[in-house]
């Protein structure tokens, strides 16, 4: 549970580390995810739905919950990560993660099985969720995905961001969201800003809460 006053007001923005949580994205990020998830059903935006670094696992949760209350059997969740943490900075080929120290947070390593746990206490753990352990770099390239309607990014690095965006967003059917979760920090931002110049994306990004100094940003396809 959330206590009042400025404990709630921390939640509700992410700006605290949520404990037990099985997410760090705070109410806001959750209303928007929700939304973006459920315009996407209304829409009959085609394609999966999938998150890229998913520490407990509670975003896809949400995912998972929204299509079973929608009754949706036709769409998947995708849960990406290494569930070993982040990987050491490879500065040599991506030089915006040059002394990157999210690889030493050991918080950020949750194993598979515990999120796989996670599904399970809402009884949402099925053929409908799919995972794919390991760095994106291996996994995403060869990814079994044939397209998108959701793609939410919570890579943190420069390497991260772009190596989703690379393998991923050209999946995302038009009308389909991106949600980039780490927007603030300057490596995810570069990474978002060199993809859509040399994709030519000009579509509006948008912010989850404006009044959020570690926003969160999406934007439609």
């Amino acid at each position: 549970m959330v206590g009042g006053g400025r404990g709630l007001t921390r939640r509700t923005g992410a700006h605290d580390g949520p404990g037990n949580a099985k997410t760090m994205i705070g109410v806001k990020g959750l209303d928007n995810l929700q939304r973006c998830v459920e315009t996407i059903l209304h829409e009959g935006i085609p394609g999966d739905l999938i998150e890229t670094g998913v520490w407990r696992g509670g975003a896809c949760i949400l995912m998972r919950g929204i299509l079973k209350a929608h009754g949706v059997t036709d769409r998947k969740v995708w849960v990406a990560d290494s569930f070993q943490g982040l990987p050491p900075p490879d500065a040599a080929r991506y030089p915006a993660d040059a002394g990157d120290l999210h690889h030493t947070r050991t918080p950020l390593a949750i194993p598979l099985d515990e999120v796989k746990r996670n599904f399970s206490m809402y009884d949402l753990l099925d053929d409908q969720v799919r995972f794919l352990p390991g760095f994106f770099r291996e996994t995403l390239p060869s990814a079994p995905i044939e397209k998108l309607a959701l793609l939410r990014l919570d890579g943190d690095m420069y390497e991260a961001t772009i190596q989703a965006l690379e393998n991923l967003y050209p999946k995302l059917s038009p009308g389909g969201v991106v949600i980039i979760d780490d927007y603030f920090l300057g490596s995810c931002r570069r990474a978002v800003e060199d993809y859509r110049h040399a994709c030519s994306i000009s579509a509006p990004i948008l912010p989850v809460d404006p009044g959020d100094p570690k926003n969160k940003v999406y934007w439609t396809k």
